[in-house]
């Protein structure tokens, strides 16, 4: 920490707040303390995909690699939940990686956890049918946080890189199988385990 002294700045943002868009110049290096950030791809069409989020005690590596190798960030950057950060320039960034052995091993285990997480992405839509991916998707909340999503369709098809319609034909499917039951902008989520084994009796 000291040696963040005189050099970076606090800053607060508020949820849905943008924080970068694609093709964004990389001035600074975002490490949240409080928080989350969304980062995402964003098509032509104007679906998107969740590519991963920035929790406390994190940076996004996106923003670390454009710094690293000159070019522009390639996705987008929402606030999620109210955000604390502080915002180390990128001349430091790139100083301290020749400087601090702790600082490029925490860049690279970030990095290496990023690249797993885009991965098993990569597979999800590549070999996964969307309602197995909805499925896992929701069970994965009940048992997380609970049996009451409270969101949108749209929300969820932004997760799932799908579109509204989509999601809101598979839900209507589940909530007719009794799996879950649906309300405004809330979601009751039945068993976990009925939901992550959706749609295997058609494999």
């Amino acid at each position: 920490m000291r040696a963040l002294t005189g050099i970076a700045l606090s800053v607060d943002l508020e949820c849905g707040q943008n924080i970068c868009h694609e093709g964004d110049l990389c001035s600074h290096l975002a490490l949240v303390t409080r928080g989350s950030a969304r980062v995402f791809k964003l098509a032509e069409s104007g679906r998107e995909i969740t590519l991963y989020r920035v929790e406390p005690g994190e940076c996004c590596i996106l923003t670390a690699s454009c710094m690293l190798s000159g070019r522009t960030f390639p996705a987008s950057a929402t606030v999620e939940s109210d955000l604390n950060a502080i915002l180390i320039p990128g001349s430091q960034v790139i100083r301290w990686m020749s400087d601090f052995e702790t600082w490029r091993r925490f860049l690279w285990d970030l990095l290496a956890g990023r690249l797993g997480d885009v991965i098993s992405l990569v597979e999800e839509v590549a070999f996964r049918r969307m309602d197995q991916r909805l499925g896992e998707y929701l069970a994965s909340y009940a048992l997380n946080q609970g049996p009451v999503l409270q969101t949108t369709h749209q929300q969820i098809a932004a997760e799932l890189g799908t579109s509204r319609e989509v999601v809101s034909r598979m839900l209507k499917d589940f909530e007719q199988r009794r799996l879950l039951r649906l309300s405004r902008g809330r979601i009751e989520l039945g068993n976990p385990e009925a939901l992550r084994n959706i749609g295997a009796q058609c494999d």
